[in-house]
């Protein structure tokens, strides 16, 4: 019995080996592609989220610009030609109403046709809950965002019905980086005085 489990042995010519290193192989290539799908799965999500944050932050300034019209006076303000930036965060006043468009609030920073130097104004909440930390003020971290927010707000003129001025809004906010950026725009009207709407 010996003798035949000897010659066995010799019969074998690795054919195990081979088999399990293939399957080796196959293995560590399905797992490379595994860990490969993952980090492009946390690079999509990121990628997502910085948008996201950028388009709140566009709101953000949107949402005040709109609140800055509706308060007494200012939508009677006239509309003058707007070549600089300011600061609408550190006071009301520095709000203007532009009588020159933004040719392609698509393209940011904004620039004035009239002078070529950028425009708007820019907004952030800096108290409270909805406090934004910028980069520049509050070094790099999770939650910062690269610049604050900014709004322009044109003069469109007299409103279709005849009841109030329409003013266009165009609002740009930022990320954590200079790439994720989003731009919103919206078209609002202050009516003078009370429509009657029909109802009850």
């Amino acid at each position: 019995m010996s003798r035949r489990h000897i010659n066995q042995r010799i019969h074998q010519r690795g054919l195990v080996l081979v088999s399990s290193l293939l399957l080796l192989l196959v293995v560590t290539i399905l797992a490379l592609a595994m860990f490969r799908s993952m980090g492009l799965a946390e690079k999509i999500a990121g990628n997502v989220r910085e948008k996201q944050r950028a388009v709140h932050a566009a709101v953000v300034a949107e949402q005040y610009a709109e609140w800055w019209l509706s308060s007494t006076g200012n939508a009677s303000q006239p509309p003058v030609v707007c070549n600089a930036t300011a600061n609408a965060y550190q006071s009301t006043t520095q709000v203007l109403i532009c009588i020159n468009p933004i040719t392609n609030p698509a393209s940011v920073p904004w620039i004035a046709s009239v002078s070529n130097a950028p425009v708007g104004f820019n907004f952030y909440p800096t108290s409270g809950s909805a406090q934004m930390y910028l980069v520049a003020n509050a070094g790099q971290g999770s939650n910062t965002y690269y610049t604050s927010p900014a709004f322009y707000i044109s003069y469109m003129g007299i409103g279709a019905d005849g009841a109030g001025s329409v003013f266009k809004i165009d609002a740009v906010g930022y990320g954590g980086n200079s790439l994720s950026v989003a731009v919103v725009e919206s078209t609002y009207e202050i009516g003078s005085g009370v429509n009657n709407l029909g109802g009850l």
